[in-house]
C-alpha cells in the first residue's frame, strides 16, 4: 500500500491463488489521499493457480511463459524492483531472470539471520544476550552445551533452537531443575518439549540434527516481555529505526501478533541496541528491512534487555507498520517510539492468526461484509478502524489477519476483541473460552 502513493508506480502482485476482484482492490480503497479507481488501473494481479506448498519464486521460475509475461508487464527493467518477503537463492535467481534488482540482503548472507549467526553478530557488537552456545550440530552437542552451562551457573530451564526456525516453532524447552551430571542432563534433553505441537521430542532432535542450532538459558524474572525493533539499512550504510513493538506470544514462545507502540520503557534500550546490530549487519553487506527480537527481564524495579535473534527478512511486524504508514500518511518518531499522524498519535494491535475452525464456513465476501456492517471498518477521517489482510485464507484455513488502529493501545485492543466477536457472530459460534491471539 505504501508504494501506491507514488503516482506513476505500477504495481504487479503475483500470488499462488486466485484473488477475487473485491479483495484485489480492498486495500487500495483504504489508502488516504489516493484515487482508488486510478490506483486500480495501475495494479495488475497475476494468479498462478497453484495452491501447492512450493515457494512462490520456484513456481514462477518453473514457468518460462509466466516470466515473459512479467517482463512484458515490467517494461523498462531500469524502473523495475522485486520486493520479496524474504531473499533466498530463488528470489535472487528470479530477479536475474527478470533483469531487475531485488530489495533485500544477498542470500549469501542468510546465515546472519539464523540463530547461530544472530549470536555471532551480538557477540561482535557487545549486545547482551542470554548465556548459551551456538553452532551445535546434534543431540550430543546440545547435551554437552547444557552441561557446560549448568556447571558454570545452574539454570532452571534452557531453550533449544533450530537454526532456521521461525515464529518460535523451531524452539523447545528443557526442564533442568536438579540436573547436575551428564546422565541427568541427557535425560532432560531427551524429554524436551517442542513449541510446535506437531513435533515430538524425538522428531525435534532429528530436525535439529539436520539443521543445527543453539541452546540458551531461558531467562526468568519478576516479569518477562518480548519486544522487537524493526530497522532498515541502505546500500550507502544509512540506518533507520522503523518501529518498536511488543510481541504477543501464544504457547510460550510462539509469535501470535504484536502491539504498537512498544512499552515506553523498552523503546530506548532496544532502539539503541538494535542500531548497534544494524550497523554490524550493514558493515557485512546487509541491505533492506530486518528485525531484532529481544527479551526484557524485570528483576525488582530494573528492566534488562537481551537480544534473541535477527530476522533477516520482513516479519510479522512489517506489514502492520506499512499498513499504518499507508493509511495515515504519518511518520514514526524514533525518539518517542510513537507514530504521529494528521489526527494525532496512532497505536495498533495486529495478528495474522485470527482463527477458529468455524471461520472456514465464511467466504472472503462474508468477512468484508461483516466488518463493513459492524462499524469497525477503516474510517479515513478519524484514522481509526480495522484493516484486514490474508482474507482469502478464511475459507481454506479458517483464519484471517487484521491490523486494528486506534488512538490508544487500549482502544486498539478493544477493536481487535470486537472484530473477533463480529467474526464469531457471522460464523454462528459462541465466544472462545480462554485467551485468544
Amino acid at each position: 500500500m505504501a508504494l501506491a502513493r507514488a503516482e506513476h508506480t505500477r504495481l504487479i502482485y503475483v500470488t499462488s491463488m486466485p484473488v477475487p476482484p473485491r479483495l484485489a482492490t480492498y486495500h487500495l480503497e483504504l489508502v488516504r489521499g489516493v484515487d482508488a479507481a486510478r490506483l486500480a488501473e495501475r495494479l495488475t494481479v497475476v494468479s498462478i493457480g497453484d495452491p501447492s506448498l512450493t515457494p512462490l519464486a520456484r513456481k514462477i521460475l518453473d514457468r518460462p511463459r509466466l516470466q515473459q509475461r512479467l517482463r512484458d508487464l515490467i517494461g523498462d527493467p531500469r524502473y523495475g524492483l522485486l520486493m520479496p518477503f524474504i531473499m533466498t537463492e530463488l528470489e535472487a535467481e528470479l530477479a536475474v531472470n527478470l533483469g531487475i534488482p531485488a530489495y533485500g540482503p544477498d542470500p549469501a548472507l542468510a546465515w546472519l539471520g539464523t540463530k547461530s549467526g544472530s549470536r555471532d553478530v551480538f557477540a561482535a557488537t557487545g549486545v547482551p544476550m542470554p548465556r548459551g552456545a551456538s553452532g551445535l550440530r546434534d543431540r550430543d552437542d546440545v547435551v554437552s552445551a547444557v552441561l557446560d552451562l549448568q556447571r558454570e551457573q545452574p539454570m532452571r530451564r534452557a531453550v533449544v533452537k533450530i537454526d532456521a526456525g521461525f515464529s518460535g516453532l523451531g524452539n523447545a524447552t528443557v526442564d533442568l531443575d536438579g540436573c547436575e551430571d551428564r546422565s541427568q542432563v541427557q535425560k532432560a534433553v531427551d524429554g524436551l518439549r517442542p513449541e510446535d505441537p506437531s513435533r515430538t521430542a524425538e522428531s525435534f532432535l532429528d530436525a535439529f540434527a539436520g539443521e543445527g542450532g543453539v541452546v540458551e538459558e531461558l531467562l526468568e524474572g519478576d516479569e518477562v516481555a518480548s519486544p522487537s525493533v524493526q530497522l532498515r539499512a541502505s546500500p550507502l550504510h544509512d540506518l533507520e529505526v522503523l518501529s518498536t513493538h511488543d510481541q504477543v506470544m501464544s504457547r510460550g514462545q510462539v509469535y501470535a501478533g504484536c502491539r504498537f507502540p512498544a512499552r515506553s520503557a523498552f523503546v530506548a534500550p532496544i532502539s539503541t541496541l538494535g542500531r548497534r546490530v544494524a550497523g554490524e549487519l550493514s558493515r557485512r553487506g546487509v541491505i533492506g528491512r530486518f528485525g531484532v527480537d529481544f527479551v526484557m527481564v524485570r528483576r525488582g524495579w530494573t528492566w534488562s534487555p537481551y537480544a534473541l535473534e535477527v530476522n533477516l527478512r520482513n516479519g510479522g511486524t512489517t506489514h502492520p507498520m506499512i499498513t499504518l504508514l499507508a493509511l495515515t500518511d504519518g511518520a514514526y518518531d524514533e525518539a518517542t517510539g510513537c507514530h504521529r499522524a494528521r489526527t494525532g498519535p496512532k497505536c495498533y494491535s495486529a495478528t495474522d492468526h485470527l482463527a477458529r475452525p468455524e471461520y472456514s464456513r465464511l467466504t472472503p465476501d462474508d468477512v468484508l461484509d461483516a466488518v463493513a456492517g459492524s462499524g469497525l471498518a477503516w474510517d479515513r477521517e478519524r484514522e481509526t478502524g480495522v484493516a484486514l489482510h490474508m482474507v482469502s485464507t478464511v475459507a481454506v484455513a479458517g483464519s484471517v489477519g487484521a491490523t486494528a488502529i486506534a488512538d490508544s493501545p487500549d482502544a486498539a485492543d478493544r477493536l481487535m476483541r470486537q472484530l473477533r466477536e463480529v467474526l464469531d457472530q457471522t460464523a454462528g459460534v459462541g465466544p472462545l473460552l480462554g485467551p485468544a491471539p
